[in-house]
């Protein structure tokens, strides 16, 4: 609807071109077509006569008068006025959302789908959690936050790679191999001997008996074998990372989430891509020596003071390996990147991005695009759970996937912004009561269901085109906002995945659920006008499809009963 009202604009200011109200060469200036706050002041207002008043030396009144009476005739407006300075406010005519209904059920599935990154490709990296124990709750809002970004920019034609960054080569990984260790050799936590950095979650032993029965493991593919061998460390890493990654597999697999392209850290290292890119950066004269370290000279690329690379001990600093890899992201053709990380890795940003320029490939300088996040509370009866027995130290996503079922920890992990503060209430989360915004929002889908079952069960067909050509009986005021929600849809995947906030997903589904059960409690649908009948189901039934295309942007499902 903006893009039409936008033509319709551009077409009036091309006839005041024609007849000399505006100069031909005037530089048309850049104005937008936005939704009003109130339908007191229309459906969409338009700033373009106040932004075009002075280079047309004109009063943006006088101007906004001309330009509305030089719109051509169409079956779009119903009316517009002019408001305060200058704003043309457009009231849309019943015809323009009778006939969204008809395109939802015309498109199904595909409605509020577009083309926008057709051709294109965008890496999305997300949950890249170290292979040393499983996921924790944090780890669920990336995981929640990365997939919904994905859908997003899928549903808006980018060719979506999704990817997860394995940190095998850190010291964390050793630390992990000399805790399987040590419960190896049958030393715990607490014992003489255990190592001071050990992991100290039951999984540890688990792990450690795995190892020592010689269990196999299959992880991306491949599978390692316990050697069985306490003393042999670095089997016991091979099999304790293979054990991991394939108990954060299924955590993920549990939460409905998957991935393309699962990287190795290690790899940059075998395969020379850390020092391909260091050699780049050196060659095109970004790097300085001093104290037997090597600089990047990162201030002359934004950030606030220049950052080693190498230390005088030969070994990279962390950041270096990061540069590596996003190197290798725009080798493998990825467009647009994005990453999602949590906001404590906030300060290492802008030397990646200063790495990144100084390789001189003509990489965007907002290349690639972070989504940071602010970890998560958990709560239950009033008081915060922490942690977990297994886990050892934090409370595992599994613990409350189990606790609070897939679909209300999605949704209560994407409901707010991602780098505001969250409070998981398990209560809420587990209550079926209209608090409760994820079975608000699903009772909503059940119940046009239920609708379209007791139609079958009272022998009324339903007749969408016969519906269809009845919805101008649709009049009500509340049969008004429904249909307005409806309409937003569209425009809310094209700017949720543009500005990459899967929230606002989850915000405006519960508005729309909302309207339908403000809709639902104040009117029959099954009544016996069969003209009446029929537009009503072609509303609701429409109100189904986009309530089951904006719950599956989130990963959710759409029951048909509750």
């Amino acid at each position: 609807m903006k893009e039409a009202l936008r033509e319709l604009v551009l077409q009036a200011i091309r006839t005041l071109q024609g007849d000399g109200t505006l100069s031909a060469d005037i530089e048309l200036p850049n104005f937008v077509i936005e939704r009003t706050r109130s339908r007191e002041h229309g459906d969409f207002a338009a700033n373009v006569a106040m932004l075009l008043a002075k280079p047309a030396r004109a009063k943006p009144r006088d101007l906004a008068e001309k330009l509305v009476a030089a719109l051509p005739t169409n079956e779009l407006i119903g009316k517009v006025d002019i408001a305060g300075p200058g704003f043309i406010n457009f009231f849309l005519a019943a015809g323009a959302y009778h006939a969204e209904v008809k395109r939802i059920l015309d498109q199904g599935e595909a409605y509020g789908r577009n083309q926008q990154g057709a051709g294109k490709t965008v890496g999305v990296e997300f949950v890249s959690a170290n292979p040393t124990g499983p996921l924790h709750v944090g780890h669920g809002r990336n995981a929640v936050i990365g997939d919904c970004l994905s859908r997003l920019l899928k549903a808006t034609g980018w060719n979506t790679k999704r990817e997860f960054y394995y940190n095998d080569a850190g010291v964390q990984i050793q630390n992990l191999a000399i805790s399987v260790q040590a419960r190896a050799r049958g030393i715990a936590p607490g014992d003489a001997g255990w190592p001071e950095e050990g992991y100290r979650g039951d999984y540890i032993a688990d792990v450690a008996n795995a190892y020592l029965a010689g269990e196999s493991v299959t992880a991306d593919g491949h599978t390692v074998t316990g050697a069985k061998n306490p003393d042999d460390l670095e089997a016991i890493r091979r099999f304790a990372v293979a054990a991991l990654r394939h108990e954060q597999d299924l955590d993920l697999k549990a939460f409905g989430v998957d991935f393309d392209v699962y990287f190795l850290e290690s790899s940059l290292y075998t395969d020379g891509k850390v020092e391909e890119a260091v050699r780049e950066i050196v060659a095109h004269g970004h790097t300085y020596e001093e104290g037997g370290a090597l600089w990047l000279r990162s201030t002359d690329f934004g950030d606030d003071k220049d950052r080693v690379m190498r230390k005088s001990d030969g070994t990279y600093t962390y950041f270096v390996p990061d540069v590596a890899y996003h190197l290798s992201k725009w080798q493998r053709g990825y467009e647009h990147a994005v990453t999602v990380l949590g906001s404590d890795h906030h300060g290492t940003l802008a030397r990646v991005k200063a790495g990144l320029q100084a390789l001189d490939l003509g990489i965007p300088k907002d290349w690639p695009h972070y989504v940071l996040y602010q970890m998560i509370t958990v709560m239950r009866g009033g008081e915060e759970v922490k942690i977990s027995k297994r886990a050892g130290s934090y409370l595992t996503l599994r613990d409350l996937i189990d606790e609070a079922g897939r679909d209300a920890t999605r949704y209560f992990l994407i409901a707010r912004r991602s780098d505001s503060q969250l409070v998981f209430d398990i209560d809420l989360a587990r209550s079926q009561s209209n608090d409760n915004p994820v079975y608000y929002i699903q009772y909503a889908h059940a119940r046009v269901c239920s609708v379209q079952r007791q139609a079958g069960e009272k022998g009324y067909a339903i007749d969408l085109p016969n519906g269809l050509a009845h919805l101008a009986r649709l009049d009500s005021e509340h049969e008004q906002i429904l249909l307005t929600e409806l309409s937003k849809y569209p425009e809310l995947v094209e700017n949720a995945a543009a500005s990459l906030e899967p929230h606002l997903v989850a915000t405006w589904l519960r508005e729309l659920a909302n309207a339908f059960h403000t809709y639902y409690n104040s009117y029959q649908f099954l009544v016996e006008d069969k003209d009446l009948r029929d537009a009503r189901l072609a509303l609701v039934i429409a109100s189904r499809q986009v309530l089951k295309n904006g719950l599956d942007l989130l990963g959710l499902s759409a029951p048909e009963s509750m």
